[in-house]
């Protein structure tokens, strides 16, 4: 079994507590998980996030 390694963003802050954090342990899906829940995992395609992420941003062309 691999180790997941977590990732949070670098603007979320320890005081807070309250952040998402990604992982893609072997290079295929994308794993999602709120770190106050970090026993919910939610996987995605890398498409499909940057296409979520894209439009959250207004970034979608």
């Amino acid at each position: 079994m691999v180790a997941i390694q977590w990732q949070k963003s670098s603007f979320s802050t320890d005081s807070q507590g309250d952040c998402i954090e990604l992982a893609n342990p072997e290079g295929v899906a994308i794993l999602l998980r709120e770190s106050d829940a970090p026993h919910t995992v939610i996987a995605t395609s890398p498409a499909a996030l940057r296409a979520l992420l894209a439009t959250a941003t207004g970034r979608w062309r």
